[in-house]
């Protein structure tokens, strides 16, 4: 089995960015980059994304879409060799690291670099699939500056420390925001609490859950449920955000990387190092904080950078 140097599994902005400097740096990085994994394309979240008005280089935006086909290209350019399959399985318990696809193929590897990203949470109720990215986000601070929302009641599903941040995040757009809470009270912060309660600008729905999106070809308002008596009631609104949280997509791993207790990758600070030696991750499979285009691009430098010095240190 022929041995890599560098396998990057996931093809969104830490992945590409990743591949971009293993290939200038003559290690041929073979990446896999998915065929529909975590339930997007090959890409990562931003294909999902219409436009992208806040990564640097672009001041007039740029779709999603075509932001993370420039991407690609430019890996190729570099070197990288990228391969539409999706990793399965890893085996981790020694160097070189094992790595399998669905199809079948396998890969040994002197270093693994995991970009797999995390998965927003989404409520799957009548009219939300059918307006998805019209009108219907899971990222207030990548979308909610967008013109479609801007002056517009906008409406927050959660009620943690996301909800709350996105919420007062969104108070900068919107004319209204409200929060459609499960239960009588949030699950954010104090501290989080405060801020939202001190804006007068956002109003909290208690004891709400999310029943309906409506609208035709955009979000033109919500169905309202309320848990405790049943009764139904309607919101007009130009914008949903959903703040449920996000899965990062480490179930192929088996257990085998330190995580935290949400799921995400353990890696120390100023390093991408996870728990195996060799193993480095990036984006937001290990960052549950920022989740931004251009810090999972930074972060992809920084796993490239750690992979290719560790090979140095470790030379056959």
């Amino acid at each position: 089995m022929k041995i890599e140097n560098c396998v990057i599994i996931g093809s969104g902005p830490a992945g590409h960015t990743a591949a971009i400097y293993a290939g200038r740096a003559m290690l041929e990085p073979l990446m896999y980059e998915g065929f529909m994994a975590g339930g997007v394309a090959a890409g990562g979240q931003l294909t999902t994304t219409t436009d992208v008005e806040n990564y640097p280089g672009f001041p007039a935006g740029i779709g999603g879409p075509e932001l993370m086909d420039l991407m690609r290209r430019q890996s190729e350019r570099s070197g990288a060799r990228i391969v539409t399959e999706t990793v399965k399985a890893v085996d981790l318990s020694a160097p070189p690291y094992g790595v399998t696809t669905d199809s079948g193929a396998q890969v040994a590897a002197r270093t693994v670099i995991i970009a797999t990203g995390a998965t927003a949470k989404r409520l799957y109720v009548d009219g939300a699939e059918r307006l998805w990215q019209r009108g219907i986000s899971a990222c207030a601070v990548c979308d909610g500056a967008l013109p479609v929302f801007r002056g517009k009641h906008l409406v927050v599903v959660g009620g943690g420390d996301t909800a709350a941040e996105e919420a007062t995040f969104l108070t900068k757009y919107a004319s209204r925001v409200t929060m459609l809470v499960r239960r009588n009270e949030m699950r954010a912060s104090k501290a989080m609490q405060q801020r939202v309660f001190a804006n007068d600008t956002i109003d909290v729905s208690w004891d709400s859950v999310l029943s309906e999106v409506l609208g035709d070809d955009l979000v033109a308002g919500v169905r309202v449920t309320n848990v405790k008596t049943g009764a139904d009631s309607e919101l007009e609104a130009g914008g949903l955000f959903f703040a449920i949280g996000h899965e990062p997509n480490t179930g192929f791993l088996a257990g085998q990387l330190e995580t935290d207790e949400s799921g995400y990758l353990v890696t120390p600070g100023n390093s991408t190092a996870t728990s195996r030696p060799g193993v480095f991750a990036c984006g937001d499979v290990q960052d549950k904080i920022f989740r931004q285009a251009v810090t999972a691009a930074g972060s992809g430098c920084m796993a490239a950078m750690e992979a290719e010095r560790y090979l140095s240190e470790h030379a056959a």
